[in-house]
C-alpha cells in the first residue's frame, strides 16, 4: 500500500501546517509559562522576606522608620471588596437571569449584553475616572463608598455574563418538565434554572472577587490612602493595591520589603480563589 503524503500533495501541505501550528502554540505556551514562573519566583524569593507577624499586625510606618506592617491596608481592603461583593454578587445574578430569561424577546435585554461586554473590556482605570467625575468630584473628598462603587462596576459585568452563560447550559428538558407541572416562569428561574448550575454562578462570583482583589487604578481615583487605621467609609481608606503601588515606588527598603510582602499575600488570595473556583465547584457541576 502506499504512502498518502507521496500521492497526495493537499494531504501532505495540510499536514506540514498542522505540524507547524502545534511547534507554535507549543512555544507560545512554553513563553508564557517561563515568563510567569519567573514573576512567581521573584515575587516568592523577595515577598517571603517581608513576611512576619508584624505584617499583619500593625499599620503602615512612617517614611524612613523601621517596622510597621500593613494591618489598616488589609482591612481596608477587606471593607470594600467585601461589600462590593456583597452589591454587585445579587445585581450580577439577578441581571444574568434577566438576559437568560428575556434575553432573546427584549430589546432592552441586547442592549444590557452589549454594555456588559463593553465593560468587561473597559479599562479598570476609565471605571474609576467615572466614579471619580460622578462621586467623588461631587462630594469633594475621597472615600472607602466611591471605591466600594468603583469595584462594584468591574465586579458586576463578570457576575453579570458568567450567570448568563451558565443559564444558557440548562437543558430545555428540565425547564420544560418544569413547565408541564404548573410551575411559574419565576419559580421555574429561581429554583430549577439557577439551583441547576448554582456552582457555576458561584465561581463567576469568586472570580470576580479576585479580580477586585487586585485592582489599582481605580482605588487611586476613589478611595486614596490613609496612614492610619480607620473604619470609616466616608473618608479616605487605606487598601492593600494603593499601598503596595506607592511603598514599591518610595526610596525606604523597610516600604519596599513591606510592598513585596503585600504583593505576595495579594497574590496569594488570588490564586487561592482561582483553584478554589476551578476544583471544588466545577466538581460539584459534574456531580
Amino acid at each position: 500500500m502506499s504512502n498518502p503524503t507521496r500521492i497526495n500533495p493537499v494531504y501532505r501541505r495540510r499536514l506540514l501546517m498542522h505540524k507547524v501550528g502545534i511547534t507554535l502554540s507549543f512555544l507560545a505556551m512554553a513563553v508564557g509559562l517561563t515568563v510567569l514562573i519567573w514573576i512567581l519566583t521573584t515575587l516568592l524569593i523577595k515577598g517571603m522576606g517581608g513576611l512576619s507577624f508584624d505584617l499583619i499586625s500593625q499599620n503602615t510606618p512612617a517614611p524612613g522608620s523601621d517596622g510597621g506592617g500593613l494591618l489598616n491596608a488589609m482591612v481596608g481592603s477587606l471593607m470594600m471588596v467585601g461589600i462590593a461583593t456583597l452589591i454587585s454578587t445579587p445585581v450580577g445574578i439577578l441581571a444574568g437571569i434577566y438576559l437568560a430569561e428575556y434575553g432573546a424577546q427584549s430589546k432592552l435585554a441586547q442592549i444590557t449584553r452589549f454594555v456588559t461586554d463593553i465593560m468587561l473590556s473597559a479599562p479598570s482605570i476609565v471605571i474609576g475616572l467615572f466614579v471619580y467625575a460622578i462621586y467623588v468630584a461631587q462630594v469633594k473628598h475621597f472615600s472607602g463608598w466611591a471605591g466600594t462603587l468603583a469595584l462594584s462596576l468591574i465586579a458586576v459585568p463578570v457576575v453579570v455574563r458568567t450567570t448568563d452563560n451558565m443559564l444558557r447550559l440548562v437543558p430545555n428538558s428540565l425547564l420544560e418538565a418544569a413547565f408541564a407541572l404548573g410551575a411559574p416562569r419565576w419559580k421555574v428561574a429561581t429554583f430549577v434554572r439557577l439551583r441547576a448550575v448554582r456552582a457555576g454562578v458561584m465561581t463567576g462570583a469568586l472570580l470576580a472577587l479576585a479580580r477586585m482583589a487586585g485592582e489599582t487604578a481605580p482605588l487611586l481615583f476613589t478611595a486614596l490612602n490613609n496612614q492610619f487605621f480607620s473604619a470609616d467609609m466616608n473618608a479616605p481608606l487605606a487598601n492593600l493595591p494603593v499601598v503596595i503601588y506607592q511603598f514599591a515606588m518610595s526610596p525606604y527598603d523597610n516600604w519596599r520589603s513591606l510592598a513585596w510582602g503585600g504583593a505576595l499575600l495579594v497574590t496569594i488570595t488570588v490564586l487561592g480563589l482561582n483553584i478554589l473556583s476551578r476544583t471544588v465547584f466545577n466538581q460539584k457541576i459534574h456531580n
